[in-house]
């Protein structure tokens, strides 16, 4: 059972990293994390301290059940409430020889029927692989699919899908003018329908052969990383980078530019003229980057409002 409890040690390290130091967990995950273990692996009772594989043997509060929230801990079980299966090595990806649409098409085929990513998808739905055209100037790099994606099998399709688009449009281009895809290829598994869970480090090393493959495939002149997650999953992980003061800096991936700039969700939440700002200095940036005429009217956008 080392696997299931690495996985709970390893989200309790990604939420400490994020600052967090309280979890709760609910009454029928705890029941089940109980289940899970063996007398010998010495769960401990209520009250006790015990140390946790995989958090350098530092002694950690346990965990309390409570009704008033589910844990993030319950990212490690499935919707049928089985704890999330382990994962394999990460694959190695030697792609064809062939035109671009060639590799593409055969990546895709790869993907689709790779039986370690379908085990992890919610029966009913969709591995999502990525949309565009493979000699894109810029690649457009999210971190996996919510619950939209996953039901049409297409990226960013929902509400920060449609936010995408417009931002792209306003760019001068369209969806089938750049390349879109993920770090991760599935909805990150949770119990619960409505929301997502951020991808384990172990989910994100498996999945990253198959996006430097796209981008092998891709040759884009621009990488566009959305959001934090996108960004860890490029350049690894770092607790102390913050999305507020990195965004808009370049980075390289690979040897590739890299614009970090908000998620089109944080922009939804934030409403604000500033922070439309920020990601359109970002796409301007990119666009002089790979060398797009910029209008006078493009360069206004978002300027002197409140």
């Amino acid at each position: 059972m080392r696997a299931q409890l690495e996985a709970v040690a390893e989200e309790l390290r990604r939420l400490r990293a994020e600052g967090v130091v309280r979890v709760s967990v609910n009454d029928e995950t705890l029941a089940h994390l109980r289940a899970t273990l063996s007398p010998q692996n010495g769960l401990p009772a209520a009250g006790q301290t015990e140390t946790v594989p995989g958090l350098n043997e530092k002694r950690v509060a346990p965990i309390r059940p409570t009704k008033s929230t589910a844990s993030a801990v319950s990212s490690g079980l499935r919707w049928d409430g089985q704890p999330v299966a382990p994962l394999p090595a990460p694959p190695e990806i030697k792609l064809p020889k062939g035109s671009r649409e060639e590799q593409m098409a055969w990546l895709r085929e790869r993907v689709l029927s790779c039986p370690a990513c379908n085990e992890h998808v919610r029966p009913g739905r969709k591995l999502v692989f990525g949309v565009g055209t493979p000699v894109a100037e810029i690649f457009f790099c999210g971190e996996g699919p919510g619950a939209d994606e996953e039901q049409q099998g297409e990226p960013f399709v929902g509400p920060a899908g449609q936010l995408l688009t417009k931002i792209i449009q306003a760019m001068g281009l369209s969806r089938e003018k750049v390349y879109i895809g993920n770090v991760m290829k599935w909805r990150p598994e949770q119990q619960q329908e409505w929301g997502n869970r951020e991808p384990t480090l172990e989910e994100i090393a498996f999945s990253l052969p198959f996006l430097r493959a796209q981008l092998e495939i891709v040759k884009p002149k621009v990488i566009v990383a959305l959001g934090k997650t996108a960004v860890n999953g490029l350049l690894g992980p770092d607790p102390t980078r913050k999305m507020t003061k990195f965004r808009g800096q370049w980075q390289t991936f690979d040897g590739v530019p890299l614009m970090p700039t908000f998620h089109p969700s944080y922009l939804l939440r934030n409403q604000a003229s500033t922070i439309k700002r920020q990601v359109w200095e970002d796409m301007l940036a990119v666009m002089e980057r790979v060398g797009m005429p910029i209008s006078e009217k493009q360069r206004g956008f978002f300027q002197g409002k409140g």
